[in-house]
């Protein structure tokens, strides 16, 4: 069988000696650095070599280059603390008090003054330290400290940015988003210790960070593998780095990328693809906050939304000590995502998450359909780490050749091959849109319980659940299809259902996923990411609030507005099927 075929194809031994190349002979490849250069150009070497069409391409990108801080406690008592300046930061000295506001979101901000304070934050916890930093800054704090993940004794120290904006800044983000205010990153056993300081009495701290940020030329790799139809899925992960190996993160998953490259060009060169397969070897992903990958989402929409049928996601693969399989994926690839997994990996345990916005998922704009998968830790052991679910080391200098495992590579390669080998073979795409259905009817539910003046989400309802309807009717065309044998009817059938699919995925993705629509990106750690229908977060507020407040006037607009966008999408969406199933019917 050809998937035989790739899996005896796939090398573990040429994964782990570029894994090996990378970190040995390119680290610390920050974005806008020599080796970030050397990095693209080794990724574009290898894949031209392996017969694929490879490019890299130079463009500005907002990046940094963050140096060692200095923070010293003042009172009650002197003490020199070891410290990194977080990217982006602004460099400056100063003192000030230390305010401890725990995860540092919103909430934890109620009731407390922090104007020309130093707020002390845990990085473990949402919001992401982006999120923090600009919450800090709109709040009118002086600077911000976040302490690690990892046990009580933990002395590492992440690397990390405070750029709030996704990709490149627009003039407003640039203006609106982008925190000005010096920042800093420290150990968990460190943050621990200020922490018990907070609660005993005043403290003052002095902080002194230094960054050199500016715009500065990045290059990143791309490739082509032709299978001699227009369609195709593009692999991607980011190659730029902290400082040192950063062997998980993520030098293992551009190893991957490469080993499955070079398998799948061999198949595609015996006439085993049906789509081709496009390679994305993201650069400022770390201190300039996924700028590549957005760039190559708004330069190649046209191409991405007329042809592309996923968006796969190889971040830190291989991390050594780890026995679940997390996945993260859009809702119309869960149910098929899960089954291949769990046929690949046998008794593993896996979790599954809905794909929210991070690492470098730029394309929820676009409308791609979505998947990503990564070994991690159980349950018990990230809680004893403060949430490590990368490991302790992740983002610092402790990120070693050793944090990664070869069976664990090894482990990761087979899953992605089966991924790939399915989307790039498969007649009829592995995509369902009734549980999409399912999650946005729920939402609207939910929204419907708690009833806003002039708005109606009943309406909004009725049509998720005529949506809901077609949905199910289409996913049972398409699972008919997939049962047909092969021939021209299948062949007829795929293709028709297939644009149908991935029309209906081009509107809803958007939707479900995104705060500001399809032709923006949210910003990093926006806490509305984590719901289905993220405008809608502000629903059960305003819905509670004084109905003569501003609170509620300008809410009301806000989400009014949000709600004619669901409509709009599911009308879309409901045409999409019902044309879909016409010719079906006959």
């Amino acid at each position: 069988m050809p998937f035989q075929d790739i899996l005896q194809s796939l090398s573990l031994d040429r994964a782990w000696q570029h894994l090996e190349t990378i970190t040995t002979d390119i680290p610390s490849r920050l974005a806008g650095s020599e080796n970030a250069r050397r990095m693209a150009e080794y990724a574009d070497a290898e894949q031209r070599a392996a017969g694929l069409a490879s490019r890299t391409t130079t463009f500005p990108g907002l990046v940094s280059f963050p140096e060692p801080a200095v923070l010293r406690i003042l009172e009650p008592e002197p003490l020199d603390i070891e410290a990194f300046t977080l990217a982006q930061s602004q460099t400056a000295a100063l003192d000030g008090e230390l305010i401890d506001l725990g995860p540092a979101g919103w909430a934890d901000y109620a009731g407390q003054d922090v104007r020309g304070k130093i707020v002390l934050a845990e990085l473990p916890y949402a919001p992401a330290r982006h999120e923090k930093a600009l919450i800090a800054w709109r709040a009118g704090a002086r600077g911000l400290i976040t302490a690690n993940w990892g046990d009580e004794q933990c002395e590492a120290i992440a690397f990390g940015s405070i750029k709030s904006p996704w990709g490149n800044p627009t003039p407003e983000a640039l203006e609106r988003d982008m925190p000005q205010l010096p920042a800093a990153s420290i150990s968990r056993r460190d943050g621990l210790r200020l922490q018990r300081m907070c609660a005993s009495g005043p403290v003052r701290v002095h902080l002194a960070t230094r960054a050199e940020n500016g715009w500065r030329p990045v290059t990143m790799t791309s490739g082509e593998i032709d299978a001699g139809t227009s369609e195709f899925l593009l692999v991607g992960g980011h190659m730029d780095s902290w400082f040192g190996p950063q062997a998980t993160d993520n030098a293992a998953g551009s190893a991957c990328i490469l080993e499955l490259a070079r398998v799948f060009q061999r198949a595609a060169s015996r006439g085993e693809l049906r789509r081709g397969l496009h390679t994305g070897f993201w650069m400022a992903h770390e201190t300039g906050t996924m700028i590549s990958s957005t760039r190559y989402a708004d330069v190649h929409w046209d191409r991405l939304r007329r042809d592309c049928v996923g968006y796969l996601q190889i971040d830190q693969p291989g991390i050594a000590e780890t026995s679940v399989f997390q996945l993260h994926s859009t809702e119309d690839l869960r149910e098929w995502l899960t089954r291949v997994t769990s046929e690949t990996l046998g008794n593993m345990p896996l979790r599954w998450g809905r794909q929210s916005k991070n690492g470098d998922s730029s394309f929820f704009g676009v409308g791609l359909s979505c998947l990503a998968g990564l070994l991690s830790f159980t349950h018990e052991e990230i809680a004893a780490t403060a949430l490590a679910n990368l490991g302790w080391y992740h983002h610092s200098i402790h990120n070693t050749l050793d944090r990664v495992a070869p069976d664990r590579l090894e482990l990761c390669l087979r899953v992605y091959a089966r991924w790939i080998w399915e989307l790039l073979t498969l007649p009829v795409l592995p995509i369902q849109q009734a549980p999409v259905a399912a999650a946005l009817l729920a939402r609207l539910n939910e929204c419907a319980a708690q009833p806003i003046d002039d708005i109606d989400m009943a309406g909004a309802v009725e049509r998720a659940r005529a949506y809901a309807g077609l949905a199910t009717r289409l996913d049972a065309a398409a699972d008919l299809a997939r049962q047909l044998p092969p021939g021209s009817e299948q062949e007829q059938r795929a293709t028709h259902l297939n644009a149908a699919m991935l029309a209906t995925s081009r509107v809803l993705v958007p939707l479900a996923s995104t705060v500001v629509g399809a032709y923006g990106q949210d910003r990093y750690g926006h806490a509305w990411q984590r719901n289905v229908i993220p405008a809608l977060t502000p629903w059960a507020a305003v819905a509670g609030a004084d109905r003569d407040s501003e609170a509620f006037a300008t809410g009301w607009v806000e989400l009014v507005r949000a709600r004619n966008r669901v409509v709009d999408a599911l009308d879309a969406a409901s045409s999409i099927a019902e044309r879909a199933m016409a010719p079906l019917a006959t």
